[in-house]
């Protein structure tokens, strides 16, 4: 089989065989610019099944995932341009449209749900494969399910698909999510843009990527807007007319190496993000002994000579802790001096970087979703496998800093969610190289 990647195609054996080879220490130094955001792309683009008219999306970053949303898009009867470096889409409508979004394209990624909302809501039917993505805990997608059932989706699931229906238009009503999920806010936000009447969502994920989206849909025409700090008021609307979209810049890959140069004791200017977005990450790393500095968009960011420990950090919903940032916290404080811990309450399968962190000598101890942190580690190179997106980042960080040259498997994970991660950290004084 064959799917196509930022690098052109993507066989079953190549994904396979691409590893990173990455020599320590390192010691990072200069300026790295941010790529668009991978998470709030997707919606955005999953939302453009909404409109008749041509939208343009910029600053997308050159991940898999989007890859994967584009050849979805492509599939259901968009008719996609893209600029030549491809951080620019211009997205059309065909006359013909489809309803069918396989498992072929959905398998891979978490946000092919996102497609169910928009087509039930624009055609009034969908057949859409339940989605992907890493194995990281169950992600139930009830919570998407339940809500478009409020607004009057019928529905079943048969072979791995929902058969999603509704007679004439989806209609306004108020929904309460049971708990925070950040896709079936988004999924239900962008089905009741074009729902009759009036939409009260509460309970809603507040993160900055569906504030993006929000964002986005307004600059359509879409009547949204925050009456709470956890509720949406959404006044439903015949159509969206055409736009032109900048996505934001991608904070989870900001924090990344906002930790990357915590760890290495590196100087290091992150530029293009607004640094507010991650601010109680720069907090945590004050915490540690970071010295940083922002401006408007730029973080500069120099590392401790000692990294000091955290006693009890805890993953929670936007603005807290995010959990796509647990995996690359989690090897910063293998170096501090001192016990860490680190509970995850979002995900139950997301501590598996945790074997191959032992690997290269960290002592780490797991009681059920909370993980101890003996610290004071010396990392020496070894062999490791990436588990999923998070989780690969996490063993480069933790390579970085070994002693000797580790090989990272399976990093088509990387792939999804980094653009040119290898090329952006060798610019800044990581031995790393990508091999096939």
């Amino acid at each position: 089989w064959q799917i196509s990647g930022p690098k052109g195609s993507y066989t079953s054996k190549n994904i396979i065989m691409d590893k990173f080879i990455v020599k320590g220490p390192s010691k990072l130094k200069g300026e790295i610019a941010i790529s668009g955001s991978k998470n709030a792309a997707l919606p955005i683009l999953a939302s453009t099944i909404l409109f008749d008219k041509e939208v343009i999306i910029k600053n997308l970053p050159r991940v898999k995932d989007i890859d994967t949303m584009i050849n979805l898009l492509k599939s259901l009867g968009s008719e996609i341009k893209f600029s030549k470096d491809k951080k620019i889409v211009k997205i059309t409508k065909k006359n013909k449209h489809k309803i069918f979004a396989s498992y072929s394209l959905v398998r891979t990624m978490r946000a092919g749900i996102l497609v169910l909302g928009a087509l039930v809501t624009k055609y009034q039917k969908s057949v859409t494969s339940l989605p992907g993505g890493c194995l990281i805990g169950a992600r139930p997608v009830n919570y998407h399910l339940n809500a478009l059932k409020k607004l009057g989706m019928k529905y079943e699931i048969k072979k791995g698909y929902i058969y999603a229906n509704t007679k004439g238009k989806l209609e306004g009503a108020k929904i309460r999510f049971s708990k925070i999920s950040v896709g079936a806010t988004e999924n239900t936000i962008i089905a009741a843009c074009l729902a009759n009447g009036i939409t009260t969502l509460r309970n809603c994920a507040i993160e900055p990527e569906i504030v993006d989206l929000i964002n986005f849909l307004k600059s359509g025409g879409a009547k949204i807007k925050f009456v709470g700090k956890r509720t949406l008021k959404i006044e439903g609307i015949k159509s969206l007319k055409s736009t032109s979209y900048s996505v934001m810049s991608d904070r989870i890959e900001a924090g990344t190496f906002c930790v990357a140069a915590c760890l290495t004791g590196g100087n290091l200017k992150i530029n293009n993000l607004y640094p507010k977005v991650i601010k109680t990450e720069l907090t945590l790393l004050k915490k540690v002994g970071a010295k940083i500095k922002t401006t408007k968009k730029q973080i500069h960011i120099i590392g401790p000579k000692k990294i000091k420990n955290i006693s009890n950090l805890v993953t929670k919903e936007y603005p807290d802790f995010p959990t796509d940032l647990q995996a690359q916290f989690m090897v910063l404080l293998c170096k501090a001096k001192g016990k860490s811990s680190i509970t995850e309450s979002i995900f139950e399968n997301r501590f598996m970087h945790v074997a191959e962190l032992r690997r290269l000598g960290a002592e780490i101890i797991i009681k059920k979703n909370k993980a101890l942190i003996l610290g004071n580690t010396s990392f020496k190179a070894a062999e490791l496998m990436s588990s999923d997106l998070r989780a690969s980042v996490a063993l480069v960080l933790a390579a970085m800093v070994a002693k000797g040259s580790s090989i990272i498997n399976r990093i088509y994970h990387l792939d999804r969610g980094y653009e040119n991660i290898e090329n952006k950290l060798r610019k800044v004084g990581v031995n790393i190289k990508r091999i096939s």
